[in-house]
């Protein structure tokens, strides 16, 4: 048996680490949480102070009400994920180009083609 000096022993566990808190440090002041409606109301304030040319209803890159936007929205391919301009007329998937509708959509087992238009949400259940 090895002889283990207990007093060795009693100042590792008893000395000061670093990952502990120390009393002594000022805590961080608590966070304060603003209601939606504050936060708005600050960020018209700030817009008219710092440009006042801009009128409230502007829409701005940081507004949050804005027109909707007047481009078409994209479609996508249902197979690839790639831009899909195409769509087959007979069970309505997008694709990307020729080689996928000849080599994937036509070969398709009848049924697969509802399973990719229930992952885009638009399968249509028939009752």
């Amino acid at each position: 048996m090895t002889n283990i000096d207990l007093h060795e022993i009693s100042e590792v566990t008893t000395k000061p680490h670093s990952f502990k808190q120390n009393p002594k440090r000022p805590k961080p002041p608590a966070r304060r949480y603003k209601p939606l409606k504050q936060l708005i109301s600050d960020e018209v304030k700030h817009l008219q102070t710092n440009h006042p040319d801009l009128s409230v209803n502007t829409p701005t890159y940081q507004s949050i009400v804005s027109p909707p936007s007047l481009k078409p929205q994209k479609v996508y391919c249902d197979i690839t994920g790639l831009i899909g301009p195409y769509k087959n007329p007979a069970n309505s998937l997008r694709f990307h180009n020729v080689e996928i509708y000849q080599e994937v959509i036509k070969n398709m087992p009848s049924g697969v083609d509802q399973e990719y238009l229930e992952l885009r949400g638009a399968n249509v259940i028939l009752k």
